[in-house]
């Protein structure tokens, strides 16, 4: 669990360590552009943007139950990033399961990507779809109601 946590503490600690250092520099304002920045891809890398993880289990449940897709992804994958905020407003109704805190959802993700861990895996009523396009997933969700 603490594993998803460690890219997001990393930039932060970075990016205080040099905004400190150019600050000691006499470099205000550059310290004063970068800091935030290092907040904000720690905020982009960590699990917050994502939508709260369900076990795969629970998440398999519920896909049966309302037809919405099942997408298995990872914190700091750039490739999850990217579908997370492709979707908008339409990723909160997919159900999110974070493969480093579940590992029935890595154990699936591994055997629809022959034994690799590639995230996104989404998963819909005919199989597994690795990295699709987000417009695809979108197609995918069930209309409204």
């Amino acid at each position: 669990m603490m594993r998803v946590w460690v890219l997001p503490v990393l930039l932060l600690l970075s990016g205080a360590v040099l905004a400190t250092g150019l600050a000691r520099r006499g470099d205000l304002a550059m310290a004063a552009v970068l800091l935030p920045l290092f907040v904000l891809f720690a905020g982009v890398n960590s699990p917050l943007i994502f939508p709260r993880p369900v076990p795969a289990a629970e998440a398999q449940r519920r896909s049966a139950a309302d037809g919405r897709p099942v997408v298995y992804w990872r914190p700091g994958c750039t490739y999850c990033l990217r579908l997370r905020l492709r979707l908008g407003r339409d990723a909160s109704r997919l159900h999110w399961v974070d493969i480093w805190r579940d590992p029935a959802g890595a154990a699936v993700v591994r055997a629809a990507n022959g034994g690799n861990e590639t995230v996104p895996t989404v998963v819909v009523a005919d199989g597994p779809h690795t990295n699709p396009d987000p417009a695809w997933v979108r197609e995918q969700l069930p209309p409204p109601m």
